[in-house]
């Protein structure tokens, strides 16, 4: 197909650089404002869902708006992991 095309195009060999640019210009455009724009609703990429949002544990069961550290297991200075290793500190559940 791109042997076609090639030969198809006028001009020498810079009318064929040129028009092969021109050609690859006109379909990325194509693609970037016509068929990505189109083709973005039908796919599942923004319908994220991780749980239900009714776990008691983790992120979903902490209040959004308290601020970092300002725990009262923890202190408003401690910070929750190991600085030394990556290991997390034990927790009693």
């Amino acid at each position: 197909m791109y042997a076609w095309i090639w030969r198809k195009l006028p001009f020498g060999l810079w009318g064929r650089l040129t028009g092969s640019l021109v050609l690859v210009t006109i379909v990325g455009a194509l693609l970037w404002y016509v068929v990505f724009p189109w083709a973005t609703p039908l796919l599942p990429f923004d319908d994220v869902q991780v749980g239900t949002g009714t776990e008691q544990g983790g992120p979903a069961g902490r209040d959004p708006n308290a601020v970092p550290g300002d725990d009262a297991e923890l202190g408003p200075d401690e910070i929750p992991y190991n600085e030394h290793s990556n290991e997390p500190e034990p927790t009693a559940s």
